[in-house]
Parts: structure tokens; sequence; C-alpha cells
């Protein structure tokens, strides 16, 4: 009997580099979501990758899919490991595989706070200075997936008179294609007004502290001083850094670390991933989304 254990546990032992070695990854691939063109996110998160690349001591890629839902898919799938997701989009994931991801951090502004707004925006010289200077008009959503550019302003928005039933209100209720493409078509007036996100802390001309405003200032798309704001949401949930969560543990705790401490390490890094000023990443857990979830599955069920 002494002499079986002894074998078993000499197997045992000898097995556990195998199983380790099983679970080591080969890659790590980030998925960047959309809200600026693919060159653009993939140059403000190329210094993620390098560090990543480093820490993990394995090849990291990033991936910019068209829209919203190619990360989401992507993190389903486990064809992607890890991606910075709005609200919407984490309770997406969430509804559809409980299981899939986990969100570890959460963008912080300047004061600490961990919240932003959907932005309603229109040019100066369309004569459009408030959501009833709309009516007739022409209204851009940018992703069904975002939170900000779609859920918040669709909720928001019919409570206070403002149906975004394509006729009812407005005359056209379109999706651009995401936060960028919103900014421009309202620049270019292809679209009356638009929804986007913005931390809402700083100076209206640099497109606040962060956010996809600051992001077309930076990127030279807008010049702000053409612009005017004319809706705010109530304060949104910023959304989660997720990890696909059948990683290794020592893999999500190489890259929670990484994330958390990307503010000191190199600031300008943590800006381009941020979009825009940042205090860094802090703690979050799925508690954080409860309410955003319950919106998007309410919106879900009455489209269905």
């Amino acid at each position: 009997m002494k002499r079986t254990l002894t074998l078993f546990a000499l197997t045992t032992a000898l097995a556990l580099p195998q199983l380790a070695a099983a679970e080591a990854i080969k890659e790590f691939n980030i998925g960047v979501m959309g809200g600026e063109n693919a060159q653009d996110r993939m140059t403000s998160n190329e210094c993620l990758r390098k560090y990543a690349e480093e820490e993990l001591g394995v090849p990291v890629k990033l991936f910019t899919p068209a829209d919203y839902d190619g990360v989401i898919q992507g993190l389903l799938g486990g064809s992607l490991d890890m991606a910075w997701l709005g609200a919407s989009a984490y309770a997406k994931a969430f509804l559809t595989n409980p299981e899939a991801v986990e969100p570890v951090l959460v963008k912080a502004n300047l004061d600490g706070s961990t919240t932003y707004f959907s932005i309603g925006i229109a040019r100066k010289d369309r004569g459009v200075a408030s959501l009833e200077d709309l009516k007739g008009k022409v209204l851009g959503f940018g992703d069904p997936n975002s939170t900000s550019g779609y859920l918040i302003p669709s909720v928001e928005l019919p409570k206070s008179g403002f149906s975004v039933e394509p006729g009812q209100y407005f005359s056209d209720v379109k999706f651009t294609g995401g936060h960028e493409q919103t900014i421009v078509a309202v620049n270019n007036g292809d679209v009356d007004g638009g929804v986007t996100w913005a931390d809402g802390q700083g100076e209206w001309e640099d497109g606040y502290n962060s956010g996809a405003l600051r992001k077309a200032v930076d990127a030279g798309l807008v010049d702000m001083n053409d612009l005017v704001e004319i809706w705010r949401s109530k304060p949104i949930p910023e959304g989660p850094v997720v990890l696909r969560k059948s990683l290794p543990q020592d893999v999500k705790d190489k890259m929670t670390a990484l994330v958390a401490g990307l503010i000191e390490t190199d600031k300008d890094c943590a800006y381009g991933v941020a979009a825009g000023e940042t205090a860094g990443f802090k703690p979050v857990t799925h508690d954080a989304y409860e309410s955003i979830i319950e919106v998007r599955k309410l919106e879900e069920a009455k489209g269905s």
C-alpha cells in the first residue's frame, strides 16, 4: 500500500509541470473597441502591447474590429484575451455568457471619480443650441453596443419627451458607426446633432479631459469652438477592463498589475490607452455594472 502511494505521489509530482505547461499561453490578444479609426487605436495602444509582451514573454497582438460587436464576439469566442469595454458592451457579454470575461479595472478621472457622460453635440452654425432645436432634424447615434453612443440616450431622451423613433421627434435617427464617426458627421453637417462620450471635466475647448471629443481634438479632426453641447446624460459608470475568465491566474494577475500601474510606469501611454487625462485605473467588480445590465436587459426585451 505504501509503495502504491509513493508511486502515485511521484507520478503526480511529475505531472504537475506538464499541467502547468499545458495551461501556459502561447500568445495574448488585446481587443480595442471602436471610437476612432483603426490606425489611431493601434497607435494609442501600441505601448500597452509592448509592455504586455515584455511582461508575459509571449507575442501580444492588438485587434481593432470595425464595430463594438467584433470585440465582444472575440472575447466570447476566446480569440481575444483582454479589452476595455463600455458598460453596455460588458452587459452584452455577460448576458450572453456570464463565464466569458471578468471585469478587473476601471479608468479613474482626475478627480478620482469613475463615471462619465453621454454628451449631445451640434455645430454652432446649424442654429441648434438644445434638443428642442433638433425637432424635425437628424440625430446621430454611434454603435448599437455603445453605452453613451446609444443605450443611455435611447433610454433617457424618451423619458424627457424626445422620442428616438425615426420620424416622431427627429426627422431621422442614424447610426454613424462609432464615436469618431459621430463627431465627424456633426462637424461636417451630415447629421444635425449627435451623442458621444466625455468625462465632462476640464475645458470644452480641449474636448474635456478625456473621451471621444478629446481624442478628436488631439487628432485635429474638430475645433471645439465650432461645436456646442446641447445635452448631457446622468453620470454613467465607466466601462471595465476585462480579462477572459479562463486565462491562467498568473496571466490575469500580471495584466491587471500592468494596467493598474501604467500611470506610474508611463503617463503618456496611460493617456493614449485611457483616451485622455486620467488618474489611472482602479479595481472594479461585476457589481458596479448590475444597473447597466438591467437597463440593457429591459431594452433587449422591448426589441424582442
